[in-house]
């Protein structure tokens, strides 16, 4: 007896053996089989999958999405209206620069030696005269003890020469001379204190110091910067101009400038302009005196608009712009509805925006209240 594989159920079937089956039939049976096999499992499995996909299917169709809201359901918003306006202004380029102190030094020594004291760190607020470094002076020193002393015995000759050409005993020559050596004897006292002088180093006027080149210890000579301190009190905007726009630029010229981190626009009054550029960049450098505003430091990043122009443009009030991501929106009054447009917005001029496309001159835009409209919802005008 032997068990077969026929349509999908195993059947006990009699077969007669007459002989022994030959090998290749044998082989030829058992392909058949397992290839019948992965097929009925093949189909067991697409049927699965089909009645999950139609399960899924019938409960998508149940599912309704909700209907649009109505905007007639909407209520009425109290708001504020103003027409959009065509105004003439001073069309502008922007040129970069840099907020610095308009008096800023670089404190050196004036004679050789090591650091003795250095009494200051950058961010301390001096004062003129104030010490700021010492230098170890004790060579200067030693050169002046030697010249108090050649003084002394450069008087001491000249008061006995007076005497002994007072008495007749001494020419008149040898008092001149010794008149002439008490002078130098004396201008070299005079030298060396003022070199010694040199040894304390001041601030040369009120102001901050701003960076340390020196420490304690460090070998100091003439012309070797110590320390760079500048006036925080007097600051100016310098800007490199390009050579396209200098012609539009005069000394005493008054330029809107935008500092980086000041929320409103300063007035700079061109100071100083480079008269030749630079052979590099082509541009010309620009200083415009800025008025003393809280908030301002040296180092901040601004801009001055140059004047190139008129231009006529539309402009709202900025409270009428609505920023949604990428998109820049106003509601416009129409018949009595809100009307949302998307609007392309140019330079921003004090509390107004320059709109260059989605609305028309005269049309009512609203001012107070946008951010709580939707598109279509009735208006209540103040």
């Amino acid at each position: 007896m032997q068990y077969i594989l026929a349509q999908n159920k195993m059947e006990k079937v009699d077969i007669e053996q007459k002989g022994p089956v030959p090998y290749a039939q044998a082989s030829t049976n058992n392909s058949e089989q397992a290839g019948n096999h992965r097929m009925n499992k093949f189909m067991r499995n697409f049927a699965m999958y089909a009645g999950v996909v139609g399960i899924l299917l019938g409960f998508m169709g149940c599912h309704k999405a909700p209907p649009p809201q109505s905007t007639e359901n909407l209520p009425a918003v109290e708001v504020k209206l103003q027409p959009v306006v065509s105004k003439v202004y001073v069309a502008t380029e922007d040129v970069v620069g840099t907020v610095r102190s308009k008096l800023r030094a670089t404190i050196s020594p004036k004679i050789s030696g090591r650091v003795e004291e250095l009494l200051v760190t950058p961010g301390q607020i001096v004062t003129q005269g104030q010490l700021l470094v010492r230098i170890d002076a004790r060579e200067i020193q030693a050169r002046l003890l030697q010249a108090q002393a050649v003084r002394v015995q450069a008087e001491a000759d000249l008061a006995r020469m007076q005497r002994l050409v007072k008495d007749g005993t001494a020419p008149q020559a040898e008092l001149d001379r010794a008149t002439m050596q008490a002078g130098v004897a004396a201008a070299n006292v005079q030298e060396m204190e003022t070199m010694l002088g040199f040894a304390r180093v001041t601030a040369p006027f009120n102001g901050i110091i701003t960076r340390k080149l020196s420490d304690v210890g460090d070998l100091a000579a003439p012309g070797q910067p110590l320390l760079e301190m500048e006036d925080p009190a007097v600051l100016r905007l310098e800007a490199d101009v390009p050579e396209a726009l200098i012609d539009r630029v005069k000394l005493g010229d008054r330029l809107r400038v935008h500092i980086s981190t000041l929320p409103q626009a300063l007035e700079g009054v061109v100071g100083e302009m480079d008269p030749v550029a630079d052979p590099g960049s082509r541009t010309f450098r620009v200083k415009l005196d800025l008025p003393a505003t809280p908030g301002l430091r040296s180092g901040l990043f601004g801009r001055a608009a140059v004047p190139v122009g008129q231009k006529s443009t539309l402009r709202v009030p900025l409270t009428a712009l609505i920023v949604r991501g990428q998109m820049e929106m106003v509601f416009v009054a129409k018949d009595g509805k809100a009307q949302l447009r998307l609007v392309k917005t140019g330079k921003r001029l004090d509390s107004e925006v320059e709109l260059l496309s989605g609305v028309h001159a005269g049309e009512q835009v609203v001012v107070e209240g946008a951010h709580q409209l939707m598109d279509g919802q009735p208006l209540i005008v103040r």
